[in-house]
């Protein structure tokens, strides 16, 4: 049936009632030059049947796979009690908590989230999540913009080892509203910023967006960059792996070397590694934190205790400026509900873990990947390109065409990696691989072996021995 139900006569009836003669008329305030000729690119309808068969066969791709991709979304284990307590009707069918009466449960488990991002980042306040980790940084480079009063350049420096998907969002958000994402290059050697590479005077900017790690696993100087930011008099928004806090130093401790200023102002990234699993893209959950002079330019809600008329505990929504019931044009940002679920299963399987447990995985992850690393360096045609520390990812030339490489290992129920070319030209044919606590010595070495054995085989194809002539 019709998404909209209404007959032609009551259409017409309303429209009438309105004073336009067509649909068409309530949208003439939007410019021809914007509107779209049709839905070109919508398939014809299916039957239900059809459909059933289709979702049944892209179901069934989703069968076990030894991955050892990263690149964002990443393979933790995640306690069974955490989906078990999510899944619950409480939570599962809970709407933004705007009636503090009816919804202390949902309100105190937010709260309880942001005090434990606070704690993890070392920042002073967390809002209540965004979308995904790209649409964060997007949000987070507006907001740098609204709260660095100082700087009228609406300039964000935005390196290229930050996620390509994240600096896309990012560019496809703000670019209409006169902001420029100046893309810096990283050091071929050691695959991250360059910090004496940057100019001393390299004008008036809003913002240096620092990845930590960042999308090549390695770990960049973050207190000299910081520093360096802070000097120019511009804001730090730090992008940063949950994950990797509970080994790494947080972003709200950076720099304070050689200037006056400690920390990151801003502070963005993707929750998926805090008990949401991999889940054929998503959804996922964005978190974002700050320091507390720029909490009101945050967009998202803000959760707060307090205590009613007979002195008991009570929570409810504190601050939600961005909201467009409540500000309409004038919003900070149009968010929404956003991924309240993920949110709840992130603070439900950081309580369950712990601090100790976050430690230990992340430690986990990072002790997989040098021994994985080890694994490969002894690979003939296989060479690590960047000499810097890293986290739990990193990258490798093949000397053999890596499609080839990649398609035999899919074959043999292998994720091998994420394949760089595409984003980065300069890296044909370098994977980047990584390993967390889910992968055991055995699952390392069956990958590696089972690489070995495929650059054998590919290796004979491509040079065949010739027959000697009698």
């Amino acid at each position: 049936m019709p998404f909209i139900p209404h007959t032609e006569e009551e259409v017409k009836s309303m429209l009438e009632v309105i004073g336009v003669d067509s649909i068409e008329d309530l949208f003439d305030e939007i410019p021809a030059a914007l509107r779209s000729e049709g839905l070109t690119k919508v398939p014809e309808g299916l039957t239900e049947m059809e459909i059933g068969r289709i979702m049944r066969a892209r179901a069934d791709q989703d069968t076990y796979r030894l991955c050892f991709a990263g690149g964002g979304a990443y393979e933790h284990h995640v306690p069974a009690a955490v989906w078990e307590i999510t899944t619950r009707g409480e939570f599962y069918s809970a709407y933004t908590p705007y009636q503090a009466e009816a919804s202390q449960g949902t309100l105190q488990l937010l709260y309880e989230y942001q005090t434990m991002m606070a704690s993890l980042t070392a920042m002073d306040v967390s809002n209540a999540s965004l979308y995904d980790g790209a649409s964060a940084l997007a949000e987070a480079v507006l907001m740098a913009v609204r709260a660095n009063r100082k700087s009228k350049s609406k300039r964000i420096l935005m390196p290229r080892t930050v996620n390509p998907a994240y600096r896309k969002v990012a560019h496809n958000i703000v670019h209409n509203q006169g902001i420029v994402l100046e893309e810096l290059d990283y050091d071929v050697n050691s695959g991250v910023i360059d910090i004496n590479s940057l100019p001393d005077e390299l004008g008036d900017f809003t913002a240096l967006v620092i990845p930590q790690p960042n999308y090549f696993g390695s770990l960049e100087e973050v207190d000299a960059l910081t520093d360096w930011a802070h000097q120019h008099k511009a804001l730090v928004i730090a992008v940063v792996n949950p994950m990797s806090l509970a080994m790494l130093k947080p972003p709200g401790e950076w720099g304070g070397v050689d200037s006056d200023v400690v920390g990151a102002d801003i502070t963005c990234g993707e929750g998926q590694p805090l008990g949401i699993p991999l889940s054929s893209g998503g959804p996922y959950f964005g978190f974002m934190c700050c320091r507390q002079a720029y909490v009101r330019q945050m967009p998202g809600r803000i959760i707060g205790r307090t205590v009613d008329l007979d002195g008991k505990q009570g929570f409810s929504l504190t601050l939600q400026a961005r909201e467009q019931h409540i500000r309409r044009s004038k919003a900070t940002s149009n968010i929404c509900t956003n991924q309240g679920l993920l949110v709840t299963a992130a603070t439900i399987y950081m309580a369950i873990v712990g601090p100790y447990g976050l430690e230990n995985t992340a430690a986990q992850s990072h002790s997989n990947t040098q021994l994985l690393m080890s694994e490969l360096e002894q690979l003939n045609g296989v060479q690590r390109i960047f000499n810097s520390a890293n986290f739990h990812e990193a990258v490798f030339k093949f000397d053999l065409p890596l499609d080839d490489v990649i398609r035999s290992l899919a074959a043999q129920g292998i994720v091998a990696g994420i394949r760089l070319e595409d984003d980065y030209p300069e890296l044909g044919n370098c994977l980047m691989v990584c390993a967390t606590e889910t992968k055991s010595e055995d699952d390392i070495k069956s990958f590696v072996q089972t690489l070995k054995t495929t650059l054998t085989r590919l290796q004979a194809a491509a040079c065949p021995v010739q027959p000697k002539m009698a």
